[in-house]
C-alpha cells in the first residue's frame, strides 16, 4: 500500500468518525431526556412557582424545589458537625487535658465569617441578577415573535404570513436546543416541529447540516430566513419600505435577545469567584465548629443542653454559608434540568398558542 492510499485512507476514517460524532450529538445519543420526560419535569416546575404565598407549616413540608436535598448531600455540612461533635466527646473523656483551651477557645473568627457572608451575599445578589435578566430575555424573544405575527397578519397575505410566523417560531425552538444541555433537537425540536409543523422535510434538510445542538448557527440561519421572507414580501408589494423595516426591526430585536442568552451561557461567574467562595467555607465552618465545642463549656461546666445548643447554632452557620453558595450555582444556568429553571416549554408553547391565535383571528 502506497503513502498517499494510507493517508486517503486516514482521512477517510477519520471523517467518518467526525460524522458519527456529529451524527450521535444530533441524535441525542448521550441518554438525554425523552419529551415526556421534559414535559412531566416543567409541569412540576409550574406547580413550585405556585406555591409563593402558601403558608409556613405548608412551605416547610415540601420536599420538591427545596433546599434540603442539596443541603443533606453537601458533604461539608456533615464535616463540620462531625468536627463539633468529636471535639465535644474528647472534652467530656476523663484524661482530656485542657492545657491548649485558652488559645484555640480564644480564636476570633467572627471576622472571617463577616467576611465570608458579604461575598456570599454578593455573589446571590449577581446570580440572581443574572438570572433575571435572563428570564427579561426569554420573555423578550417571546414578545418580539407575536408583534411579528401581528404585523404579518395585518400587512401579508395568508401563506405569507404563516410562512413568516412559522420561520419564526423554528428560530425561537433552535435557539434553546443550542443553549442547553437539557433541550435537545431529538427530544425538544423535533416535539415541536411534528406537532406544530414549524419545517418542512425540505427545510430540515437545509438546517440538518448545522447540527442544531452544537451552537447558534442554525438559530441565526432561521433568522436570516425571516428577514428573506421580509425581503421577498418587499419585491412582491406586499409591505412598502417602512413596514418592511419594522419587521426586520422585531426580527433583529429577537436575535439580539437570543443572542443575549447565548451571551451569559458562554460567561458564567468566574471559577475563581466559586472556588474562591469554597476554600473560605472549607475553612471558616471547621473553626467556627472547634470555637463553638470550646466554648460550650468544660469539666463540671459541661451541660448537654448546652451541647445541644451550641450543635444547633455550627448546623445553622453550615445551612447559612453552604446554603447561600448552593443558591447562587441553582441560578447560574436557568436552562437546565432543575426545578428552579425557567420554563422554556411555557414560554414556547405559550408563543406558539398566541401566533396561532394572531395568524386565524377572522375579524376583519
Amino acid at each position: 500500500m502506497s503513502h498517499d492510499c494510507f493517508k486517503d485512507d486516514c482521512s477517510e476514517v477519520s471523517e467518518n468518525l467526525s460524522k458519527k460524532s456529529k451524527q450521535s450529538m444530533v441524535t441525542g445519543n448521550d441518554k438525554q431526556a425523552s419529551w415526556p420526560q421534559l414535559k412531566d419535569m416543567e409541569i412540576k416546575r409550574r406547580k413550585i412557582l405556585s406555591r409563593w404565598d402558601l403558608p409556613l407549616w405548608r412551605i416547610l413540608v415540601k420536599k420538591s424545589g427545596t433546599c434540603l436535598g442539596a443541603l443533606v448531600r453537601d458533604l461539608l455540612i456533615w464535616l463540620t458537625l462531625a468536627c463539633y461533635i468529636g471535639i465535644r466527646i474528647q472534652i467530656r473523656q476523663p484524661n482530656f487535658q485542657p492545657f491548649t483551651v485558652d488559645v484555640l477557645g480564644g480564636a476570633d473568627i467572627n471576622i472571617i465569617g463577616s467576611f465570608l457572608s458579604f461575598f456570599l451575599v454578593l455573589f446571590v445578589n449577581q446570580t440572581n441578577t443574572r438570572f433575571l435578566e435572563m428570564y427579561g430575555f426569554s420573555k423578550a424573544c417571546s414578545g418580539r415573535i407575536q408583534d411579528v405575527a401581528g404585523m404579518a397578519s395585518t400587512q401579508l397575505p395568508t401563506e405569507e404570513t404563516l410562512t413568516l410566523v412559522r420561520h419564526m417560531n423554528a428560530a425561537h425552538v433552535a435557539g434553546y436546543v443550542g443553549v442547553s444541555k437539557t433541550y435537545k433537537k431529538h427530544n425538544f425540536f423535533d416535539h415541536f416541529n411534528k406537532e406544530h409543523n414549524l419545517l418542512t422535510p425540505e427545510e430540515m434538510e437545509l438546517i440538518n447540516p448545522l447540527y442544531m445542538d452544537s451552537g447558534s448557527a442554525t438559530l441565526k440561519e432561521l433568522v436570516t430566513w425571516c428577514q428573506r421572507d421580509v425581503g421577498r414580501a418587499k419585491k412582491a408589494g406586499y409591505i412598502d419600505s417602512y413596514e418592511a423595516n419594522e419587521l426586520h426591526s422585531r426580527i433583529v430585536s429577537f436575535r439580539a435577545s437570543m443572542d443575549g442568552i447565548y451571551d451569559y451561557c458562554d460567561q458564567p461567574p468566574h471559577f475563581f469567584y466559586i472556588h474562591f467562595l469554597c476554600l473560605l467555607s472549607i475553612f471558616y465552618l471547621p473553626l467556627f465548629a472547634i470555637n463553638n465545642a470550646y466554648a460550650a463549656g468544660l469539666g463540671d461546666d459541661t451541660h448537654i443542653s448546652v451541647d445541644l445548643l451550641n450543635g444547633i447554632i455550627v448546623f445553622l452557620q453550615c445551612i447559612f454559608v453552604v446554603g447561600l453558595r448552593l443558591l447562587g450555582q441553582k441560578m447560574i444556568d436557568p436552562y437546565g434540568s432543575d426545578m428552579e429553571d425557567l420554563s422554556v416549554i411555557t414560554y414556547v408553547e405559550t408563543t406558539l398558542e398566541i401566533c396561532n391565535t394572531i395568524t386565524s383571528c377572522k375579524h376583519k
